[in-house]
């Protein structure tokens, strides 16, 4: 699978995601919510890293306050385009959020982060995944960097409509596997 093939079906992939209508967009939300608080993931998580919903993606604002009134700490990506990077920024509510360039919500200051290390779950974005952990995210290559000196620790998790998830991606070298899926309809543990 090439780089035009991926481009290809991650258009394929979000062209029907952002064709949902809202009250089933809304049904699979409430589904894949849910599953996850009810998760032995969720409930044992001290630390969670999450990203603020943007466009068609499943709505995680409704987890996050869930997980900020169960006392959890909630940290938001903070990205930085000059070098590529991204940081884990503590947040007390959404008053601590502001839109950056591209009009996706992020930490205002990013003096309150935690080191990759110190999470307990992580959930990661995207637009396509298989069920051996495969992803094709947006592009930006944000994620894989962030997570490769931690890829052995079993504490990623995508959220997903089951109709982003496809038989098989082929995967590069640099491409990090996520650990868990919770759809609208399961929740599975990857096997690697």
């Amino acid at each position: 699978m090439n780089k035009e093939e991926k481009r290809l079906l991650r258009n394929r992939i979000l062209d029907i995601r952002n064709s949902l209508d809202k009250d089933t967009k809304s049904f699979m939300d409430n589904e894949i919510y849910n599953r996850l608080i009810k998760s032995e993931l969720y409930l044992k998580a001290k630390s969670i890293f999450i990203y603020i919903n943007f466009g068609s993606e499943i709505d995680t604002m409704s987890i996050i306050n869930k997980a900020l009134e169960d006392g959890k700490d909630v940290y938001i990506p903070k990205i930085y385009r000059d070098n590529k990077s991204m940081k884990a920024i503590k947040i007390n509510g959404f008053k601590d959020l502001e839109k950056n360039s591209m009009g996706i919500l992020e930490p205002i200051n990013d003096s309150s982060y935690i080191s990759k290390e110190k999470l307990d779950l992580i959930i990661v974005p995207g637009a396509v995944f298989d069920l051996s952990g495969n992803r094709i995210g947006y592009g930006g290559g944000y994620y894989d960097r962030y997570l490769e000196p931690i890829e052995n620790i079993n504490n990623k998790l995508v959220l997903a409509y089951e109709l982003q998830i496809v038989d098989f991606i082929d995967s590069e070298s640099h491409d990090i596997k996520f650990d868990y899926v919770i759809t609208n309809t399961k929740f599975r543990k990857i096997k690697k």
